[in-house]
């Protein structure tokens, strides 16, 4: 028997993770969507293998699994945290396979890191791959060059997926989009040529989510109506399966804009209770729109299409781009007048980025455009690999922060929800997917987490958006302030630089968490330093030792608490030793600091994360192994980890700073 560990990488935090509202308001969620990749290669292994799934997004990765394959998978965004963990359980001497849509896009950067690549879609490739590990040859590359036909894509293994802590399930009907938008590697990946599944396969997939009480569940294709005729089956389909079952699903998807053109197609979605799509409208620029070859988008005023859509019920979530070559300073005012009068509450805004073999990436290579070392995995950073035609890219990068600050102004967030109300027509939202309990606490947590903190007059926008004479809208209200609130905590805690004034309130707590276990730290079973290199990123470290008492830890983590509340600081917190009596107080202090897990390091071996509930799916985990210390970066130490990663943090910084 073949043991084979599948492992969804954690994704660094970002407007789609969230975090406010999943961590404090929706009741049992540790994430938004669960890894339907790895279910799906999971139901492709032969029978005779033993899978499990672990999603670091909801639940810590094992140390030592019983595994003899470790494959993990990734996007773009999760890379870094990839190669750490390939590199990590390599050096354990695990067979190590990389794939995800980064290797498919990139598989030259997995070479060195994996001992086997798999590229390209799955459905063929992997079953030979599994043969040939079977047969005791495998091969270091799977490449997929063929067409894959969805007809062979099976069931996913939902069972092997903790479905429970997750906000909404996804399901794949098709792959592919007609469409030539220059920045999208959607067609470079899975071409031009939408293809499908059958609405049987559908209806076996829903089956399954049926039976284990999903309510909620995301279309994850990239644009569902890729092809309108293999479209309008499968919503009939729905639309019946629905019928059946008591309209047991509320439905979410991806779609351009010419839907809003097809009176037929937006009926059937409402039919099939579509709660809300995910659309593209880049930019409320035609100029921009022609250059990047979206012309979708260009059959009508945008704006009317919008308010088409919500007449029928359905919800609106969007993305935005700003930096394409016609693009000039106004067009910070002109997307801020666009969302605003659009009532898109989850406007996903990015700088325009050129991902690895799209034709915008090709063009600015050629142009000599792209700045070499800088991020391409992630657009809605403070930072982008392209230098823009006709703004200065500092300009460019501030007027990118003011204008999420701007819409994400309590005011701001309240017009939106009053703009929407005045559009959308009996939603088809309505909050199924939770208990009527579950939907008391989810608006009580809103109000005493979201609501009060912002004083009289978040209170008083809160009050006034609400449609109270239309009850109906009141849960596609709620769940705007919740995404507005979201977004708005994000920008405040990833977007903000260290102010002189914060840096002195950081250098005061810092100097109170040194007198407060002066005494532990002069006898060197502690030690504690500030890095203040770039105003944006702080890192305090803080170093422990054998012979800690409880006081210490007391002391020390009611000082982390205020700190980690009061600034933006980083934390490193490196256990070089621990004795059964401090782990106990240890774990209490982690246990405490949870709720800043995004923004601390833990740096250990393994012999003292055996005694330390280290969750990698709450803090960032650094190993180090028992003999030959290895970072799970690959790096010579977990001290060069934390230090790599400083430096990448630096790079963007001044790259910020200087452009």
């Amino acid at each position: 028997m073949t043991r084979l560990l599948l492992v969804n990488p954690r994704f660094p935090e970002s407007f789609w993770s969230f975090k406010w509202a999943v961590d404090g308001i929706l009741p049992g969620k540790r994430a938004i969507n669960p890894p339907l990749g790895l279910a799906t290669l999971a139901a492709l292994c032969p029978a005779h293998w033993q899978v499990e799934i672990v999603d670091e997004n909801i639940e810590s990765v094992p140390l030592a699994p019983r595994a003899d394959i470790v494959g993990i998978c990734g996007m773009g965004v999760q890379f870094n945290r990839q190669r750490e963990l390939l590199a990590y359980y390599r050096a354990k001497g695990y067979y190590v396979v990389s794939g995800g849509s980064y290797a498919s896009l990139c598989p030259e950067r997995f070479e060195t890191l994996a001992d086997t690549v798999v590229s390209g879609e799955a459905e063929y490739i992997w079953r030979k791959f599994c043969a040939d590990f079977d047969a005791g040859a495998p091969r270091s590359l799977y490449r997929e060059t063929s067409v894959v036909s969805l007809a062979d894509s099976p069931t996913p293994r939902f069972d092997l997926l903790k479905l429970e802590q997750y906000t909404t399930v996804t399901l794949q009907f098709s792959r592919g989009c007609p469409f030539r938008c220059e920045f999208c590697d959607i067609i470079v990946m899975f071409g031009r040529q939408p293809r499908w599944k059958s609405t049987e396969q559908v209806g076996r997939e829903l089956d399954q989510l049926r039976r284990r009480n999903v309510r909620s569940v995301f279309f994850v294709d990239d644009n569902l109506i890729g092809n309108k005729k293999a479209a309008r089956k499968l919503l009939a389909f729905l639309r019946e399966y629905q019928a059946r079952h008591d309209y047991r699903f509320a439905f979410g998807s991806e779609a351009s804009l010419n839907l809003a053109q097809d009176e037929g197609l937006l009926r059937l979605f409402r039919e099939a209770n579509f709660a809300w799509l995910f659309i593209g409208i880049e930019s409320p620029d035609a100029d921009s729109l022609k250059e990047m070859g979206k012309v979708q988008n260009l059959r009508e005023d945008m704006l009317a299409s919008i308010a088409r859509i919500y007449a029928h019920g359905i919800d609106v979530l969007a993305g935005f781009i700003v930096g394409f070559d016609n693009d000039t300073l106004d067009i910070f005012e002109r997307q801020y007048r666009f969302i605003r009068a659009s009532g898109i509450q989850a406007a996903m805004i990015g700088l325009l980025t050129a991902l690895p073999r799209t034709p915008l990436y090709r063009r600015l290579e050629q142009e000599g455009r792209l700045i070499a070392r800088a991020d391409n995995t992630d657009n809605t950073k403070l930072g982008t690999n392209v230098l823009p035609l006709r703004m200065g890219y500092g300009a460019m990068v501030a007027g990118y922060k003011a204008l999420y600050e701007r819409i994400l102004e309590d005011g701001n967030i309240a017009e939106r929800v009053r703009a929407k109300m005045r559009q959308l027509r009996a939603p088809n939202y309505q909050g199924g997917e939770y208990a009527l309990r579950a939907r008391i606490v989810i608006v009580y947590r809103l109000i005493v987490k979201g609501v009060l903190p912002g004083g009289p007059p978040r209170i008083a926008h809160f009050l006034r958006s609400l449609p109270w004479r239309a009850p109906e809208k009141l849960p596609q209200a709620i769940n705007d302030w919740i995404a507005g609130l979201a977004m708005r905590d994000y920008v405040r805690r990833h977007f903000g630089d260290c102010s002189e004034e914060q840096r002195a309130t950081l250098a005061r707590l810092v100097d109170r968490l040194r007198a407060a276990v002066a005494n532990h730290v002069d006898r060197g079973r502690a030690a504690i330093s500030l890095d203040g290199v770039t105003p944006a990123l702080p890192r305090l470290s803080l170093s422990l030792a054998e012979g800690l008492d409880r006081a210490f830890f007391a002391r020390a983590t009611r000082h982390l608490r205020r700190l980690m509340r009061r600034t933006s600081a980083r934390l490193t917190l490196r256990i070089d030793a621990l004795g059964a009596v401090e782990a106990p107080c240890l774990n209490r202090s982690l246990r405490k600091l949870a709720r800043y897990g995004d923004r601390i390091s833990i740096v250990a071996q393994e012999s003292v994360l055996a005694l330390v509930r280290a969750d990698s799916s709450v803090f960032d985990l650094v190993l180090e192994g028992p003999a030959d210390p290895v970072g799970l970066s690959g790096s010579s130490s977990a001290a060069d980890t934390c230090a790599a990663r400083d430096a990448r943090e630096r790079l963007d910084f001044h790259l910020r700073r200087t452009k």
